[in-house]
């Protein structure tokens, strides 16, 4: 009943609204594309029945050009569909603007359990203390990164937060004015965005939606939980990758690291001065005159001038001092408004966001050996020492660099990136940069190596305030993450530095690389093993274990219903805080409005919280561990089969998207680690990798080798046992219904083409049978009709998406066909591939 509801305000409120408002946006005009708005529809129209009858992109827009545009001319044709790439672009800004809008009324009808929910909950169990206990320790941290996928500008976003608010009251005449607006405003970036640029971009969704979210989010939970001394300021924080992201960028250097955490504090400050500003209008009391103008003349400094700090203790104890003076003096009048700034004093401190510093452990080496070839301890490489010997160099060997001392960049800027830590935490505070993140962690020597790199910068080992966090993201390293976790707690030096960072380490988990190399099943079910494992070896030896979880926005990277996932996990993976990254467009998708970031932060908490608290725990018994051990086994023999099929990099490379991705003026870190002439599927990013699938519509990643998995128990009369796992297990639950949005968002009619390619066919075919065979069995083990059944709004949603750019994706394949025509257009062609990524990227909102 609630999902009919929930889909009747869906489609009054989203599909009726989109379709008046684009009726309004296809018939104007604008500069050099009068006409072309009238005829996006007919072109739709040609997509969907020519795809549906077997016709190949060519014949589609052959006839579309010949019937109903009446252009022959090859050039005008590839002028006309660049028109309807920008339409569609802009098709995808307003339904966004219409679903964003229509967002807390559909709330209205969801299942969802919100913070007050929760509560009601606590209120019929009486169990309070046991809740006020959990939520004064517990926290969630929603980490942004600026990886290639998110592109919307400052300039376009305000464009969408206008619509979004014109569409909430139906004022016709000013949305005509705003689509117009929308219409002549460029939204591809003419360059490369700088690591800065889209550091910058993601502060200004910071200043104007999270800042006001977690306040409102903070105070909601204060004034309702049964605690008056509740002070749990880290209950929802904010980590912050652009700038401090340098694995695979080699843009990102020591002075953007700088910048951005400069610019993070002095946004930070812009906001507490117009907060400031806003209350002296209403504190016009004469002993308060002389603090709030001393406050407000700092803050005001530290916003225009970088080497101007104001400390976080600074800040704080002036607003005491406002406070006490209020109280004794004026009937304490406006002081709940005064204590809210107080409380937001209490939760940015001076930082904003946490900086993290990421690198990959392949640098680290690099340096490592760098050092001691030049301090005499090797002649050319660390194979020269024994792992003990390594390790005492690390730990004890006093040696001191400069990075003048070095020629190679990457040396140089590693070693004075390290060196001014320190100061970015002198003028930010602790919280504002303290964690140094290791990529492709498979040894003991990921974290070594930056231990020993920060003694050799001048840190004292026992006065290292950052968490050294590594990421295990391949097979190889989360089969050895035990071992390595042990034998870090084993030494005695590190084990110090861990009781200086109050016995708690943080361990990331890489989704999007996981599935890269293991598949989907394979990679998620050893990602639940190894954090498993990993909690029982914390425990073990006195340590606190936190998991970070490197989530991309589609299920091939981590990603789908974020609750479901976390709620699902089992009673073995430690509890105490939720980390994950959020990337892309799923930033401004799932985060981008203050309704949306409460309700996404509600649902983190809540899954958190509710496993300890209702229900009975998630505990995956030994035969249902084994009978996903098989699963997981079967469906990685497919995919491995799958990756190590001759056309696989070849056919990624030429039919589909991947080179392209690096063109696109989306992200600033190269599409590919490295730079070998031969491409090999290691060092490819996750993000053009997942993406390439996603927009050839086959979305691979996300699904394959399940059907083959599936099907071998069903061949072997165990299908049941498949069915009862899907029913009784959340986590195995989760990933099928995952695999299914991802299969939901496939369309193999788009390619068909590709069935009788001369070189590519017989791969098409061997994709296409495990997309068939994996929809099958997948709607067998759940009982569903159709994919995505029981989440009607969201089916609904990616239906209209991808009708939206059904034209677009039609006019890539083209264009890709032509490419490797060798037309005499191809280095138009080129361009008309690199231009609509765009549109496809924003209409999924998780497709990298």
């Amino acid at each position: 009943m609630q999902q009919a509801k929930r889909l009747e305000e869906f489609k009054k409120s989203v599909t009726n609204k989109f379709n008046i408002y684009n009726s309004l946006f296809l018939s104007l005009p604008y500069r050099n594309i009068e006409n072309v708005g009238m005829l996006v529809p007919i072109l739709l129209h040609q997509c969907e029945t020519g795809l549906k009858e077997g016709k190949n992109p060519q014949e589609i827009l052959e006839l579309f050009f010949n019937n109903f545009a009446n252009i022959t001319d090859e050039r005008q044709r590839i002028d006309f569909m660049f028109r309807i790439i920008q339409y569609v672009e802009r098709q995808v800004v307003l339904y966004d603007s219409v679903e964003d809008s229509a967002f807390p009324k559909l709330q209205e009808y969801t299942n969802s359990l919100s913070i007050k929910d929760y509560f009601e909950l606590v209120n019929q169990n009486k169990n309070w203390d046991k809740i006020a206990k959990k939520l004064a320790s517990f926290s969630a941290r929603i980490v942004l990164t600026a990886h290639p996928t998110q592109f919307y500008t400052p300039s376009v976003l305000d464009i969408i937060a206008e619509l979004r608010a014109l569409i909430n009251g139906d004022e016709v005449n000013e949305i005509d004015v705003t689509l117009q607006q929308l219409g002549l405003t460029s939204l591809v970036n003419s360059k490369k965005p700088t690591p800065l640029d889209e550091a910058k971009n993601i502060i200004y969704i910071l200043r104007n939606t999270y800042y006001e979210a977690i306040g409102e989010l903070f105070q909601y939970i204060k004034s309702n939980i049964h605690n008056e001394s509740f002070d749990n300021y880290n209950i929802m924080k904010l980590g912050f990758w652009p700038g401090g992201d340098r694995d695979g960028n080699p843009f990102v250097t020591a002075e953007i690291t700088k910048q951005v955490a400069d610019e993070l504090r002095v946004t930070l400050m812009k906001c507490y001065y117009n907060e400031l500003k806003g209350l002296r209008k209403k504190l016009t009391f004469q002993k308060l005159q002389q603090p709030l103008n001393e406050l407000s003349a700092h803050l005001y400094k530290s916003m225009f001038d970088y080497s101007v700090v104001i400390s976080y203790e600074d800040i704080i104890s002036k607003l005491i001092e406002i406070r006490e003076l209020l109280v004794a003096h004026y009937h304490s009048l406006y002081l709940e408004q005064l204590n809210v700034l107080i409380d937001r004093v209490h939760i940015f401190k001076t930082h904003f966001a946490t900086l993290d510093i990421r690198q990959d452990h392949s640098k680290h080496k690099l340096v490592v050996q760098a050092v001691l070839q030049k301090h005499g301890v090797i002649k050319e490489n660390l194979e020269e020492l024994s792992e003990k010997k390594l390790i005492q160099c690390l730990l004890k060997e006093n040696i001191s660099i400069k990075s003048g001392d070095f020629k190679e960049d990457i040396i140089k800027d590693t070693i004075k990136n390290i060196q001014q830590l320190g100061a970015i935490q002198k003028n930010n505070g602790q919280d504002g940069c303290n964690r140094y993140i290791i990529s492709n962690s498979e040894d003991i020597f990921s974290v070594l190596f930056v231990f020993g790199l920060f003694r050799w910068c001048g840190w004292e080992s026992d006065e290292i305030t950052f968490d050294i966090v590594p990421l295990f993201e391949t097979m190889k390293g989360m089969e050895a993450a035990e071992q390595i976790m042990q034998q870090l707690f084993d030494t005695p030096i590190y084990r110090a530095h861990l009781a200086s960072r109050d016995d708690i380490h943080t361990m990331m988990l890489g989704f999007s690389d996981g599935t890269k190399d293991g598949g989907y099943l394979k990679a998620n079910w050893s990602i639940l093993k190894t954090k498993e494992t990993l909690s029982k070896v914390c425990k073990k030896n006195g340590i606190k274990a936190i998991f970070f979880d490197g989530r991309g926005g589609p299920p091939a990277r981590g990603g789908g219903k974020t609750h479901r996932f976390y709620a699902a996990q089992t009673k073995d993976v430690a509890n105490h805080e939720i980390q994950l990254t959020i990337q892309g467009q799923t930033i401004t998708s799932t985060y981008g409005t203050k309704e949306q970031f409460i309700h996404n932060s509600e649902q983190l908490l809540t899954a958190g919280l509710s496993n300890n608290l209702f229900g009975k725990e998630h505990v995956i018994s030994a035969a249902d561990r084994k009978l996903i051990e098989e699963l997981s086994e079967y469906s990685f023999e497919k995919y491995v089969q799958l990756k190590n099929h001759e056309k696989f990099i070849p056919y990624l490379e030429h039919r589909s998207t991947l080179k392209y991705y690096s063109n696109a003026n989306i992200g600033s870190r190269p599409g590919k680690r490295g730079n070998k002439k031969q491409l090999e599927l290691s060092d490819l990013r996750a993000i053009s990798f997942v993406g390439s699938w996603s927009q050839l519509k086959q979305n691979v990643p996300g699904y394959f080798g399940l059907g083959t998995a599936i099907e071998h128990f069903k061949n072997k009369g165990r299908l049941n046992e498949v069915k009862r796992l899907y029913k009784e297990v959340p986590f195995f639950k989760a990933l099928m219904l995952n695999s299914m949005m991802s299969l939901a968002k496939t369309n193999f009619d788009l390619t068909s083409y590709m069935r009788d390619d001369e070189e590519f066919g017989e791969f098409w075919q061997v994709l296409h049978a495990e997309y068939e065979l994996s929809m099958k069995m997948l709607l067998q083990i759940s009982g569903l009709k159709i994919l995505m059944e029981d989440e009607a709004v969201s089916r609904e949603s990616v239906k209209i998406r991808e009708k939206i750019v059904l034209p677009l994706l039609v006019i890539q394949q083209n264009a890709l066909y032509h490419i490797t025509k060798n037309s005499a257009y191809k280095n138009l062609y080129e361009k008309i591939v690199t231009r609509s990524l765009y549109g496809n990227i924003n209409a999924s909102r998780n497709s990298a």
